[in-house]
């Protein structure tokens, strides 16, 4: 495993709560991206507005920086006929994020879904593998420190992707999964999947971090957390991106009702839940990210050196 996800690893056992980044999308629809478009494309055709967003959530207190790779995979990619430059989109994006963060941050490889379901047929699972591989070499040869692996929603599409990221670099692995409360009260992914069964299996396919993104606010999210840790005690670090509440509709745009002192608010009763990365996911923007900083400041043994 390279040094700097070693020292990151190390930093978390140590008992400390970093702050993560937010949305991104959003960021970049402000800053032009219109309908339609590839946004992980920007990484190469507008990678000043890109890196713009990664240094705004450094500015606001950011320890740990995504990066604008969520739909890069080639399965994804060829969508927009640009399989051909998964590799190209995939080490700017690191590399972006990188020249945010510095020396002393830490940058996450964003790997969202395939858009491809295993169970129906849709694509092999060499191929799913294939496509991780790819991926994660790339945000490995541009700087990431860890590959995210975020949005999951099948165990069978995760546990491949931990496995390449595994066999083909040195990047320490994390694996969030998106859960939905059901007509029971029971946290679910759109496959089944409960928070401790995806706890279980990640951490049997090798993950490093394991946690839960999008879908839900600070409120839900602590729920969640509370249920991860019932099959994973600390040290095993949990990571946290959380929508800005539930959002609803008002004329043609999605609002997110949370704000920023509202997510500062709940920020430590997250931490204290069982959260050892926490940062933002829908609807959140560098005002939020500053906002749990300012909240977590105070609870970590020791500030990153």
């Amino acid at each position: 495993m390279k040094a700097n996800a070693v020292r990151l690893l190390d930093w978390l056992a140590a008992g400390n709560i970093l702050v993560s980044d937010g949305a991104w999308g959003t960021q970049l629809q402000a800053a032009g991206l219109q309908p339609g478009e590839c946004p992980e494309l920007w990484n190469l055709e507008h990678r000043s507005k890109v890196l713009a967003v990664a240094q705004a959530y450094v500015a606001a207190g950011s320890e740990v920086i995504g990066t604008n790779s969520f739909g890069a995979s080639r399965l994804k990619l060829g969508m927009y006929d640009l399989a051909d430059r998964t590799v190209a989109i995939n080490a700017a994006a690191a590399a972006i994020s990188r020249e945010a963060a510095g020396s002393q941050g830490w940058v996450l490889g964003s790997m969202g879904p395939t858009g491809r379901i295993l169970l129906l047929g849709d694509t092999s699972e060499q191929e799913v593998t294939d496509a991780y591989s790819e991926q994660a070499l790339a945000l490995a040869s541009g700087g990431a420190d860890v590959a995210c692996i975020e949005t999951m929603s099948a165990i069978d599409e995760a546990v491949p992707a931990i496995r390449a990221v595994r066999e083909n670099t040195s990047l320490a692995v994390a694996c969030t999964f998106t859960f939905n409360k059901t007509s029971g009260g029971e946290f679910r992914t759109m496959m089944g999947v409960s928070p401790a069964d995806m706890a279980r299996a990640m951490l049997d396919a090798g993950a490093d971090i394991i946690g839960t993104n999008c879908g839900n606010g600070f409120e839900a999210m602590i729920e969640i957390v509370q249920q991860i840790r019932t099959v994973a005690p600390r040290p095993i670090p949990v990571l946290v991106h959380a929508n800005a509440g539930t959002p609803y509709r008002e004329q043609d745009h999605d609002v997110y009702p949370d704000t920023p002192s509202a997510m500062g608010e709940r920020a430590p009763d997250l931490a204290a839940a069982g959260a050892d990365i926490i940062g933002g996911c829908c609807g959140t923007t560098p005002e939020h990210i500053a906002a749990i900083c300012a909240a977590l400041k105070a609870l970590s043994p020791a500030a990153n050196p």
